[in-house]
């Protein structure tokens, strides 16, 4: 019986080769495991309740930016 507790999310298969390479001798036994651990930690970080009115400050849209970057989404 199939289990429902995960799902599967398609990523380009250069960003997949670049990530492996990224994390070869990290410690992260897989690019699964490493994307999983950079997903929690972008889920965790505080955000803006929708009723909230207030724009993101250039420090918070710059680590959001570098995160893309390491991510393998900015150039």
């Amino acid at each position: 019986m199939p289990s429902n507790n995960k799902a599967t999310i398609k990523i380009p298969r250069n960003l997949y080769n670049n990530l492996k390479t990224l994390i070869d001798g990290s410690g992260f036994d897989s690019v699964t495991d490493f994307v999983v651990y950079i997903l929690r930690d972008i889920a965790s970080t505080p955000r803006l309740s929708a009723n909230e009115d207030r724009l993101w400050d250039k420090r918070e849209i710059e680590l959001v930016k570098e995160k893309l970057r390491q991510l393998g989404y900015l150039g």
